[in-house]
């Protein structure tokens, strides 16, 4: 890979986006990357949590102009805006959401435009209060067009996030916090970031994929969550998790085995 880096540590990914000389501005091959290493994720059944973070001193300062105002790159953008479904640039963030798996974003530094639909395709976000967090496409002249209709809904109060789309106003961890944006504003967003995924870790990972996927539906499909639920739990009570989970709760030392469902 040219811009992403992804280190395992135990049941851990950790995916590095990897242009700490451009403050990790997402280039097109960035996005493609993205969505590629989250498919190879998706199908990883012993993988338990995952991590987005930023080499350098930024998280992400937000797409790459260079791209972005290519003529090369015109038609191709153009069609992706036509075509039916996803666009690349939405299943760049939005892939994220759609894992089994919990992700986690560790914000540091500029946090800009697509930084942030990236950032909120995750399911938890640590910030540092001195991030720089703006959604940014207004200043270019366009509208955020990578998953934030989505990703925002539930989070950010809809007249706070007209305002914070509308200005493209900068602001802080602590302001991200008050505003929905962010979970959590912490000294070390890595250090929380790993910390929360270790302990996820201790769960059973179907449970934790069940917890995504009828949460997700309660935001997003309300009239499918009550179903979500006893469709889950069903899977849940016939797998082989569930009773190595009740299991370690008085042995510890119980192992999980790697997630049976998708």
């Amino acid at each position: 890979m040219k811009t992403l880096s992804v280190e395992l540590r135990n049941d851990i990914a950790v995916v590095w986006l990897n242009r700490p000389d451009k403050k990790n501005a997402m280039s097109f091959t960035m996005m493609r990357e993205l969505i590629a290493v989250a498919r190879d994720l998706g199908k990883n059944r012993t993988v338990r949590a995952v991590i987005l973070a930023g080499r350098g001193d930024a998280f992400c300062a937000g797409i790459d102009l260079a791209d972005l105002n290519n003529p090369r790159n015109r038609l191709p953008v153009f069609w992706q805006l036509i075509k039916p479904g996803r666009s690349f640039f939405q299943a760049a963030a939005l892939a994220w959401r759609d894992l089994p798996q919990p992700v986690i974003a560790a914000v540091h530094g500029h946090c800009l435009g697509a930084g942030v639909q990236l950032m909120l395709g995750a399911d938890f976000r640590f910030a540092h209060a001195d991030s720089r967090i703006a959604i940014m496409e207004t200043r270019w002249g366009i509208v955020p067009d990578m998953g934030l209709s989505a990703s925002a809904r539930g989070l950010v109060a809809p007249d706070v996030l007209k305002e914070l789309t509308m200005s493209a106003r900068i602001i802080d961890g602590d302001e991200a916090l008050r505003c929905g944006l962010v979970t959590q504003v912490v000294d070390d967003p890595f250090a929380a970031a790993y910390a929360c995924a270790e302990n996820l870790c201790a769960r059973s990972p179907d449970a934790l994929l069940a917890s995504k996927r009828v949460l997700h539906a309660m935001q997003h499909s309300p009239r499918k969550s009550l179903r979500a639920e006893k469709i889950w739990q069903l899977k849940l009570l016939l797998g082989k998790n569930q009773r190595r989970a009740v299991k370690k709760d008085r042995q510890p030392d119980t192992a999980f085995l790697p997630r049976q469902y998708d």
